[in-house]
């Protein structure tokens, strides 16, 4: 089975969002995931849905670019 991937990725610092189109009985219908991206003690890659006070502005300004692009994309179709 193939992997699905997102249609479009925002990320600022170590906080990204995911876009996902879905299809629906009345069209496409997008979804968003939000993660935060760090390093653990042996310098590996890995993510998170837990976000610290030093995060939430991050956030919130991605997922307005988020909102920003789906708004964009649908009304562009």
């Amino acid at each position: 089975m193939a992997q699905t991937r997102p249609v479009h990725e925002i990320r600022l610092g170590p906080v990204r969002a995911a876009i996902w189109a879905n299809e629906t009985e009345v069209g496409i219908r997008h979804s968003v995931t939000l993660e935060r991206l760090y390093k653990d003690a042996e310098g590996r890659w890995k993510n998170t849905d837990s976000l610290d006070r030093n995060d939430l502005l991050v956030a919130a300004k991605v997922l307005d670019l988020a909102h920003s692009w789906i708004s964009a994309s649908c009304h562009a179709a």
